[in-house]
């Protein structure tokens, strides 16, 4: 049996031969969150571990961005510059197994906070330094854009959602603020699993909440919740979600033939949030979760489209704004956000730099900045298929066409 710390400690005041070379090891662990093992095997997938239980890896899409090579869609959607965002989570343990996620099930899975507690400080100051060091060699690439190098030395963005739970860090709010004072804006994705620390969050650039199926049993084969009331909680997020005044979305995973169903009821729960955006956007088959599901499991871009304009027949009060074909990705957002001149789901990074350090209130609505870019273009992955695998595909999937003559992809059956 595994003690936490402070159980193990006292016992140990009542029992001192339970001071023992193992328990002493188990001790070590438990501090550490990761074990010497569990250390080296993220080390060997090029993440930093950070402290006793943070993490940084870089994101393919800021190393595409220096090398000259496009941003990733949030650069799409919301204007965050790639190459100048630090990938990164306060937490590699999560309440959740998810089956589509690419970690390993040796990782970490605890229901509590049961570690040391590492100082936001430090794990700001330490994450930005591993960052940095993981991007020192594009410095002398002859493929890396020389300006966009440079830059991506002034990290502006950071998005808490590489891996584990990243809001069951307990000095969340202090990690938060330092980055807001850095000028640092701040995006954080959660399983939902903790709607307290949803409730108690305080106002971040946008807040992200994973919904992962649209029932509760759904949920359960997907997700593989440690917690037996995990789809209350799920709902008292969401929940609490529809109270927060700054932005807020709605991420749903598509894995075919698998949660790609009942996409009035993901209305549903959307609604419930009152997210001011959706992100629907396509398993993909890399990391760990290619033990667990197949490349059958991949929707392609089309795929993706269809389901979403299906679930838009129960989302009145939304609109598909725009998409990323690479990342298999729609963009919706709430129709408040189109103003006369086009929509508004760019975020005004300044702007909400001088709110967040105001210490007034502020909505989503204060920091909004003209999208450049928006629409569907009519094409998808199929567009991108080398002939050999087109004729693969369609001998797979015999009830797909695509009629790309129209803006938005028409589908129909053979």
């Amino acid at each position: 049996m595994i003690h936490s710390p402070k159980t193990f400690l006292n016992n140990v005041k009542k029992y001192p031969s339970m001071l023992t070379p193992e328990s002493i090891t188990e001790l070590e662990q438990r501090k550490a969150q990761l074990s010497e093992l569990q250390t080296e095997s993220l080390e060997r997938q090029k993440y930093r571990v950070v402290g006793t239980h943070s993490a940084v890896k870089t994101c393919g899409w800021t190393r595409n961005m220096i090398n000259g090579e496009g941003g990733c869609y949030k650069l799409k959607f919301y204007g965050i510059m790639s190459h100048q965002c630090l990938q990164m989570t306060t937490s590699i343990s999560c309440a959740n197994r998810c089956t589509f996620c690419w970690r390993g099930y040796k990782a970490p899975v605890s229901k509590e906070w049961t570690w040391e507690v590492d100082e936001p400080e430090m794990i700001v100051e330490k994450s930005l330094e591993a960052h940095h060091k993981l991007l020192v060699g594009y410095g002398g690439s002859d493929k890396a854009n020389k300006q966009a190098y440079e830059t991506s030395k002034t990290v502006k963005h950071v998005a808490l959602s590489l891996t584990g739970e990243p809001i069951i860090y307990p000095k969340m709010n202090e990690l938060l603020d330092k980055f807001h004072k850095d000028g640092v804006s701040t995006f954080i994705v959660t399983n939902g699993q903790y709607p307290e620390q949803v409730k108690d969050l305080k106002p971040i650039t946008q807040l992200y909440i994973s919904v992962d199926a649209p029932n509760k049993e759904l949920l359960k084969e997907v997700d593989k919740p440690l917690f037996a009331d995990y789809w209350e909680r799920l709902l008292l997020a969401l929940d609490y979600l529809a109270e927060k005044k700054a932005r807020t979305c709605i991420r749903l995973t598509l894995i075919k033939s698998i949660n790609d169903v009942e996409p009035e009821n993901y209305a549903n729960l959307i609604k419930r949030s009152d997210a001011d955006f959706i992100e629907v956007k396509g398993y993909m088959h890399v990391g760990e979760s290619r033990e667990r599901l197949g490349r059958r499991n991949m929707p392609i871009h089309e795929e993706i489209i269809k389901f979403t304009q299906k679930m838009m027949l129960s989302l009145e009060d939304y609109e598909i704004v725009s998409e990323h074909i690479p990342s298999r990705v729609i963009m919706v957002a709430k129709k408040k956000f189109k103003k006369e001149d086009g929509w508004y789901t760019w975020i005004d990074f300044p702007k909400f730099e001088e709110l967040a350090n105001s210490g007034k209130e502020f909505t989503s609505d204060d920091y909004l900045k003209k999208t450049p870019n928006t629409g569907l273009s009519g094409k998808g992955t199929w567009n991108q298929m080398q002939d050999h695998i087109k004729e693969k595909f369609l001998k797979e999937n015999k009830h797909l066409f695509v009629d790309e003559e129209t803006n938005e992809l028409s589908f129909y059956e053979n």
